[in-house]
């Protein structure tokens, strides 16, 4: 059997921020780039459910080529603004580092999106939060061999722009079509690697 031409799997796993967000559309332009795309109908939510969801969904993320994820806005949550977020630092990177590795026997081309900005209106989620989030997992998935891509940075240059003003945490249109861009080029970096 030719497998020359296979086409390349790409896995997008994530929470909102993906599947109300950039998902469908980065989906869309890994698709033209002849890629078949695997992504849950659902909310992959906080990291445990993420974790959960990679045994429901196993069937369907086991032979990837390419796994990206992103989770991290529910694990910030501050559900009755007591300053305590929904799961500790500790908590969200052990979690996170457990997913990662799960994923890395798949296939050792997995990206992690680090966790995108609120605004300040926001209720419950606190920017600075997120950073410290962010900066502390992303190390952890570096030393395992994890590509991090930094999403907070871009959506953060322009937050008024890309994050609605409604709920003040999910991407505007124009939000989610420059972070599908930016989640599409990380994949195609990613995929350049893997062999032919």
């Amino acid at each position: 059997m030719n497998t020359t031409n296979k086409r390349k799997k790409v896995v997008l796993l994530g929470d909102s921020i993906r599947l109300l967000g950039y998902g469908k559309r980065a989906a869309e332009l890994l698709a033209g780039d002849g890629c078949e795309v695997f992504q849950p109908e659902e909310n992959c939510r906080y990291a445990k459910y993420t974790q959960r969801l990679l045994f429901e969904r196993w069937e369907s993320i086991r032979d990837a080529d390419v796994i990206h994820f992103n989770c991290g806005l529910w694990d910030v949550y501050d559900q009755f603004r007591d300053g305590e977020t929904f799961s500790t630092v500790t908590e969200y990177c052990d979690t996170v580092e457990r997913i990662a590795r799960r994923l890395l026997a798949v296939t050792p081309h997995v990206i992690f999106s680090t966790t995108t900005p609120v605004r300040a209106a926001h209720a419950h989620v606190r920017t600075a939060d997120v950073e410290r989030f962010n900066a502390a997992v992303s190390p952890r998935l570096r030393a395992l061999g994890v590509t991090v891509h930094d999403l907070f940075r871009p959506v953060s240059e322009h937050l008024e722009r890309y994050i609605l003003s409604t709920d003040n945490i999910h991407l505007t249109e124009e939000g989610a079509e420059a972070c599908a861009a930016l989640v599409a080029a990380a994949v195609r970096q990613e995929l350049a690697r893997t062999p032919a």
